[in-house]
């Protein structure tokens, strides 16, 4: 028979972290006036942390004295440390822009169990945060390969439900591909003019410069935004918009297309009869506005 008695055993843990008597490395988190020193104990951390044990035995000849962290918040890792030494998590009173960053934390670290554990909680718990913000979330989940379970999330999320995406409160922190990959969608349940907007939105993002109306903009602003949505352009399907979205919403930045495009753009609305050019894109599948599939759209591609 054998008893485990973890509970005080996490306690002295704790005990030791807030005690430097006898740590021997220091951990500098942070950066600038955000950066913070942290004492601990070489070999706890050693074994707890796969990532700070190849970090200390490739510099043992050097004596090293210090490990900098650069890209780890002190507050994030202050939380870190509480599970490294006691096996505690302490989630209660983090709000989750705190839990994304500690999971992204434990990652660096190599803290598998931690790694689990989080991305589990958050898509369990917090879907419709993660949803709201995809913009970090994404970031987040793409930049290793060891966060599969939320990376898979996003990838659910961008295949089955990408209008949220549109919607979610950090929209314009998503890089070029990953928004081509939404607007070439057949499938995506939105108003074409909506996506159009969304896109100019995006492009501002991209050029806080540039003050949103375009009838301020000189030659030079035309031609930026050009350059930032060069290869979202083409993903945009303009000949399903009503004449009064296009006129309205699209004309006013007719500088950002090429003559012939804008011209069988105009040529579609004056003439329904109109064919548009064969590298067109089609409207996207089963689109209905207003519950009624767009009578002009049908025309024009069914020609």
């Amino acid at each position: 028979m054998s008893v485990k008695f973890f509970s005080k055993l996490s306690q002295n843990f704790i005990d030791l972290l807030k005690d430097d008597k006898y740590c021997d490395i220091t951990i500098e988190v942070g950066e600038g006036p955000n950066s913070k020193k942290f004492r601990a104990h070489i070999n706890i951390m050693c074994y707890r942390s796969p990532y700070l044990q190849r970090t200390y035995e490739k510099n043992r000849g050097n004596d090293l004295a210090q490990i900098n962290l650069p890209s780890i918040h002190p507050e994030i890792f202050h939380v870190i440390l509480e599970y490294i030494y006691g096996g505690v998590l302490s989630l209660n009173e983090r709000d989750t822009s705190d839990k994304l960053k500690i999971l992204v934390a434990a990652e660096v670290l190599c803290l598998q169990e931690l790694v689990d554990y989080l991305q589990k909680y958050l898509i369990e718990n917090k879907s419709e945060w993660l949803e709201q913000n995809f913009g970090i979330t994404y970031q987040a989940s793409s930049k290793s390969n060891n966060l599969l379970k939320l990376h898979q999330f996003c990838t659910n999320l961008m295949a089955n439900s990408p209008e949220k995406i549109f919607e979610s409160f950090d929209f314009t922190l998503l890089t070029e591909k990953t928004l081509v990959q939404l607007i070439k969608r057949d499938g995506l349940q939105m108003k074409e003019i909506e996506i159009w907007e969304y896109l100019l939105n995006w492009g501002l993002a991209k050029n806080p410069t540039l003050i949103p109306d375009p009838e301020t903009w000189t030659d030079n602003d035309f031609k930026t935004m050009k350059n930032t949505l060069q290869n979202c352009l083409p993903s945009i399907r303009f000949f399903s918009m009503s004449s009064k979205e296009f006129f309205s919403k699209v004309r006013p930045y007719k500088k950002l297309f090429n003559n012939q495009l804008f011209e069988e753009l105009i040529q579609s609305y004056m003439d329904p009869d109109s064919k548009p050019n064969e590298n067109i894109s089609p409207p996207r599948r089963n689109i209905k506005i207003d519950g009624i599939i767009d009578s002009k759209i049908r025309i024009i591609f069914t020609i």
